[in-house]
């Protein structure tokens, strides 16, 4: 089987060709996620209109999707216009066969739980730290979509009572606010300004209050993680986004277990991701494939 696989993300959209599962020669293009929704689509419609012999196309998207009819449920301004986007509905109508389209996080997951470290779990969370932070559940190889395919928005997780009630923002006070990659470097600029990303951070951690403020941010990783297993009593949890790469923050997390989590829930390992940037395209490939297979 051929599979066109495309992962849409805010700065750039990567894409592919999966044959039999294998995922071959990955190239990528700048979203230019300014010009909206409709620029997207087009642009899809451009790459796809270059190819031939394939049998189904899966698309991994920023958003809230709704994956069983493939339109964008709801997007923020970073893409404008791109709320209601039929794209599953365009791209079938034009190129007369199935397509599969899932959101991004959701995407990796399945990626993970079919060709990465989930490969051996039924049941798991798979969560992404970058500009906020992306959740996903995987049941039995499936994901948990909730009432309405938005489920798993582990960033609105409410961390901090008093800046939620006292804020004005949806997100004042919750997860992704202070666990997120953002949330790191926002801590660190406080203290230099210089400590712009997450490469500065780590390349400073020899400055012993560069390491508290990456203790005080694992600390707000933790109490998520801590609710998220006493909820959901997973098999593991899978951290992915590019500073979970990053061999320190896991040790990290491993020590801090003990104090955040219960006894009873000390069994449920947490992994690192380990298909990196093309998890969105592998899972986007298996989502094509069960389509296909109705």
């Amino acid at each position: 089987m051929k599979i066109l696989v495309f992962d849409i993300g805010g700065t750039s959209i990567k894409y592919g060709t999966c044959i039999d599962h294998s995922l071959q020669e990955v190239k990528e293009i700048p979203t230019e996620a300014k010009k909206g929704g409709e620029h997207i689509l087009s642009t899809l419609i451009s790459l796809i209109s270059k190819e031939s012999g394939y049998d189904a196309i899966g698309i991994s998207t920023a958003g809230q999707v709704h994956a069983g009819d493939g339109y964008i449920i709801y997007a923020n301004q970073n893409i404008p216009g791109y709320t209601g986007i039929q794209i599953g509905k365009v791209l079938e109508e034009k190129f007369q066969v199935p397509v599969a389209v899932e959101n991004d996080v959701n995407a990796a997951a399945m990626g993970e739980a079919i060709y990465g470290s989930g490969k051996d779990q039924d049941n798991f969370l798979m969560l992404t730290y970058g500009t906020g932070v992306g959740g996903a559940v995987v049941s039995q190889k499936e994901i948990f979509y909730g009432s309405s395919y938005s489920a798993s928005e582990f960033g609105a997780i409410i961390t901090h009572s008093d800046a939620r009630l006292h804020g004005h923002d949806y997100f004042d006070g919750c997860y992704e606010k202070y666990a997120s990659t953002t949330g790191l470097v926002k801590m660190a600029m406080e203290y230099d300004s210089t400590l712009c990303n997450g490469r500065e951070i780590f390349s400073r951690l020899q400055d012993p209050k560069v390491e508290e403020i990456l203790d005080c941010w694992i600390e707000e990783i933790m109490i998520g993680l801590a609710s998220l297993t006493h909820i959901y009593n997973p098999s593991c949890i899978i951290l992915g986004g590019g500073i979970m790469e990053q061999p320190l923050i896991l040790k990290k997390i491993e020590d801090q277990k003990p104090r955040f989590i219960m006894p009873s829930f000390s069994h449920v390992k947490i992994l690192a991701a380990s298909l990196g940037n093309t998890a969105g395209l592998l899972g986007a490939n298996y989502q094509a494939l069960k389509k296909l297979e109705k």
